[in-house]
């Protein structure tokens, strides 16, 4: 009489979230699955594993694997062998298919490799893991239309910027302006009108949870709108600024040549009350290209980079923002002694996102001047918008 064939026992969907393997001790398999983090370790994987992948429906879809085979005839069974197959350092939380690989293409997949993938994502999840709540921060979104087309940020850009430190949400507080036109009349005060709101219900608390003590900003918007935006922000709490460079991402880099700043004044004018400020970074603001009513009695600063020429791709690492800082507090403070507190400071800007913020919200009230910003319309600047306005003594 033939045998019944062998059928395999169904895992317990309930009992741990790893497979049994071989009777692997079960202090064991809840210590792999939560150096693990419930991911694959196959370097470059990491898909989590106790959740089908396309329905999201919760479910164990891992294996176990040993690194040294349990038995001697195994893959890479022939190597050192430890003491106990079964010990901690000798297994991995693997998805089938990378089971699969490493088992089927061993020669491939040598004993050091696979502890080198071990380590490096055990390592990383225990990283993560052990920031406390000091490390959380709270995203802000600045949605405009760059080049006419509203923009997007997709979540696992928030995720990989903002990295160590975590977002209870990474979609965040949207501020979206992309409904707005910059072709159309009063686009600019219709976006400060919006921002003034939202900005006023985030800071107040209208965030669920605990009151934020960091911020996270990712913004793309006209220059003006930035300035504003960043003066409505302010320097109440704590906030970095992320930029989108070239290869789409927002992470800042972790190295590069630091950014040099340099300043000089470029125009000495006949009245004291008469200041410009002209920022050539992203690109070179030319004299010719300021306004005819920015004339003689105007004296014109410029902040700019020393040992290149401006261009778009110069803004790298965090630190290139906060040099950016100071050099522009330096300036206001020059400007505020030479010219006795001016009123106002006619700017032109050529800035990437992060550093427009930044001038808006390391303005002093009642004690820096009003900033009369510009926006480059096809090659012309144009008045936009005044931001930090002081009331008339």
């Amino acid at each position: 009489m033939a045998r019944k064939p062998a059928t395999a026992k169904p895992r317990d969907q309930g009992s741990s979230p790893v497979e049994i393997a071989r009777n692997l001790p079960c202090v064991t398999r809840l210590e792999l699955a939560a150096r693990s983090a419930g991911r694959c370790e196959f370097a470059g994987c990491n898909k989590f594993l106790l959740a089908h992948e396309l329905t999201g429906e919760g479910g164990n879809f891992s294996d176990v694997a040993h690194i040294v085979a349990f038995s001697a005839d195994g893959p890479r069974g022939d190597m050192d062998r430890p003491l106990d197959p079964h010990a901690l350092d000798n297994l991995m939380l693997l998805c089938l298919a990378c089971h699969k690989l490493i088992d089927t293409n061993h020669a491939d997949y040598p004993v050091g490799k696979l502890r080198g993938f071990k380590r490096a994502h055990e390592e990383r999840i225990r990283a993560v893991t052990e920031h406390g709540p000091e490390m959380r921060t709270w995203v802000i979104q600045l949605r405009g239309r760059i080049g006419g087309q509203p923009v997007d940020i997709p979540a696992h850009d928030v995720r990989s910027a903002i990295a160590p430190r975590y977002a209870p949400d990474e979609t965040g507080a949207v501020i979206d302006l992309a409904h707005l036109r910059s072709e159309e009349l009063g686009m600019t005060e219709a976006a400060l009108h919006i921002i003034r709101r939202q900005i006023d219900m985030i800071l107040s608390g209208g965030i669920d949870g605990p009151k934020p003590r960091h911020y996270s900003i990712f913004a793309l918007a006209t220059i003006p709108v930035l300035m504003a935006f960043g003066r409505e922000l302010g320097d109440k709490v704590a906030a970095d600024m992320y930029q989108k460079h070239r290869d789409q991402s927002w992470t800042w880099r972790k190295e590069a040549v630091p950014a040099q700043y340099t300043y000089e004044r470029i125009q000495d004018g006949t009245d004291p009350a008469c200041v410009a400020l002209v920022l050539s970074l992203s690109g070179k603001v030319l004299p010719a290209s300021l306004p005819a009513d920015i004339d003689a009695r105007f004296t014109i600063y410029e902040i700019t980079l020393a040992g290149q020429e401006p261009n778009r791709q110069f803004l790298n690492l965090k630190e290139d923002l906060e040099l950016f800082r100071r050099v522009y507090r330096e300036v206001l403070s020059e400007i505020h002694l030479r010219h006795q507190g001016p009123r106002q400071l006619h700017v032109f800007p050529a800035v990437p996102a992060p550093v427009a913020i930044r001038c808006g919200t390391d303005l002093f009230p009642k004690v820096d001047p009003e900033l009369v910003v510009y926006d480059n319309v096809g090659g012309t600047f144009q008045q936009c918008v005044t931001i930090n306005s002081r009331p008339i003594s």
